[in-house]
This record gives C-alpha cells, sequence and structure tokens, in this order.
C-alpha cells in the first residue's frame, strides 16, 4: 500500500531505516507521496524524522547521519522538453547537521517552516553521512560504504 500511494523512501547501506516527512499548513497535512492543499500566501511547517538501525549494515558498520537537506523546486505543469530531465528550479532550500536536530534514541527529527508559498511546489528529503554538499560519483576505488545516502519521494504543495 505505502509503495503504490508513493510513500517511500530509499537508502544506501541502511543509513536509515525509517523517514517520516510531512508538511502542514493549518489543520491539514500532507506526507511523503501526498499533496498539501492551502491558500496562496500560506506557511507549510515541515517535519522530518529519521531513524538509524539498530545493528550493523552488511558491511558490519554503523553509519551516522551527518547531513539533511530539503529540497524544493516549481511545478508549473507539463514540461515543453520531454527528453529533459532537470527542473531548473530545484534547489536546497535548507541544510541541517547534528547540531539542528533533536535525538530520542535511535530517532531524530527536526522542524522548519517556509513561509507565505504562492505558488505550487514539490519538497523532498535527502540525506548522507559524507561532508559532501551534492552526491558525487565515486571514484575508482572508492568504498561505497563510505558514501551513502538517503533520498524521499516528494510532498507536493498546491496552492489553491
Amino acid at each position: 500500500m505505502a509503495f503504490r500511494s508513493g510513500r517511500i523512501f530509499v537508502t544506501a547501506g541502511d543509513l536509515i531505516s525509517e523517514l517520516d516527512f510531512t508538511a502542514a499548513s493549518g489543520t491539514s497535512q500532507a506526507d511523503t507521496g501526498q499533496t498539501l492543499l492551502l491558500p496562496k500566501g500560506s506557511d507549510v511547517h515541515i517535519t522530518i524524522r529519521f531513524r538509524v538501525p539498530e545493528s550493523t549494515n552488511a558491511h558490519g558498520d554503523s553509519p551516522k547521519v551527518s547531513g539533511v537537506d530539503l529540497i524544493t523546486g516549481d511545478v508549473s505543469g507539463p514540461t515543453p522538453n520531454r527528453n529533459g530531465d532537470k527542473n531548473e528550479t530545484t534547489k536546497v532550500f535548507a541544510r541541517f547537521s547534528e547540531k539542528d536536530w533533536t535525538r530520542s534514541g535511535n530517532s531524530y527529527s527536526l522542524k522548519l517552516a517556509l513561509p507565505k508559498i504562492d505558488r505550487n511546489i514539490y519538497l523532498r528529503v535527502r540525506g548522507t553521512n559524507t561532508t559532501e554538499p551534492e552526491p558525487m560519483m565515486d571514484a575508482k576505488g572508492e568504498s561505497p560504504w563510505e558514501d551513502l545516502w538517503f533520498y524521499s519521494n516528494p510532498i507536493f504543495v498546491e496552492v489553491r
């Protein structure tokens, strides 16, 4: 059911074991894979929660999340270039590190607000155990266990 509704995330090397990503405005809320409907000019409150595995991964490591990004981009309808694979409006809206989240056991959470949304957008989350600001191709011979990432499906925000 979660797969069909788009409520999924992917992770490499068991960097995390759970991800809850929600967007809320007023009394409305949307989770990963859903659409949040809101009046133009509303604030959107984001909550990101992730859990790290209680055991080691297949490599025998317990990787540590070092960064989480909230990524946004405009949703403007069908693209004129059906062969394009890039949304030029996509950007990292906020970048978080250990000092920004709270911990409770193996669970971590952080919150932020996006003020005065005036257009249709999407939101997604990614995280890593590296210090790289963007995912990069692994160099030949690089251990894949040193460069782990997780990614969420988007939450769509539709302005009415």
